[in-house]
């Protein structure tokens, strides 16, 4: 079992001069927890998640329709190779303290290193029951650190 096997395909994502307002409106309506942030081009650049509104925006009482999601972001983005195994990315999530990590095309695949995915600590609860011995201990970490 690889990342690409539990990964959800749909990515959403905003532009990084859109309010922060325009992000949490898109995230109610595509029912997700994170956008992808683009600059103009569509080239990736950070991502933002309801936890950044809630504690960059919310608690801190700015103005929601002028502040951009450049502004919150979490940036760099911390991607994973899309060949690797779910209990690499466990891993990579407790070392970096992420709750989204975001799935690129294997390096072999002489293809750019744009998002085609991304994982969360949900993911993991479909991929359990197949998990060996050896994994289940990662994944098992970041269930019970996340969920």
């Amino acid at each position: 079992m690889k990342v690409a096997d539990i990964m959800r395909k749909k990515l959403e994502t905003i532009e990084e001069l859109s309010s922060i307002q325009e992000a949490a409106q898109k995230m109610k309506d595509k029912n997700v927890s994170s956008l992808v942030v683009v600059d103009a081009s569509g080239k990736p650049q950070g991502i933002v998640t309801e936890r950044d509104l809630v504690r960059k925006v919310c608690i801190n009482d700015v103005r929601i329709n002028i502040v951009t999601n450049k502004e919150i972001m979490s940036s760099p983005i911390i991607t994973i190779e899309s060949n690797s195994s779910p209990s690499e990315a466990a891993d990579m999530m407790l070392q970096y303290n992420l709750r989204h990590l975001l799935v690129v095309h294997n390096a072999t695949d002489n293809s750019d290193n744009d998002p085609i995915g991304i994982l969360t600590p949900l993911d993991f609860t479909r991929y359990q029951e197949y998990a060996n011995d050896n994994e289940k201990d990662s994944i098992e970490k970041i269930l019970e650190y996340y969920i």
